[in-house]
């Protein structure tokens, strides 16, 4: 039996994690400010648009799939068969 434990069971890892994603979030968000981006539309033009649309997108998706779980989703007992040998 191994005793050794992943390294991201550790609580202090994982807040390590979170705050490099939030800190790499932050810093493309940042540097908005030193790139032309070129919009298209007046939307894509917004300062930040690109991470809230990113972030209203995926939100989003999870909606979407939770309402096809609602409408897909069988009971417990759908592949039990009564033909028992």
């Amino acid at each position: 039996m191994n005793d050794h434990t992943h390294w991201l069971d550790n609580p202090a890892h994982r807040r390590w994690l979170w705050r490099g994603f939030l800190g790499v979030l932050l810093l493309t968000v940042v540097v908005e400010f030193a790139i032309d981006l070129h919009p298209h539309f007046d939307l894509d033009g917004v300062f930040g648009f690109h991470a809230w649309y990113g972030f209203l997108t995926c939100a989003a998706m999870v909606g979407v799939a939770k309402l096809l779980a609602l409408l897909l989703k069988r009971s417990d007992t759908y592949y039990d068969t009564d033909d028992e040998p």
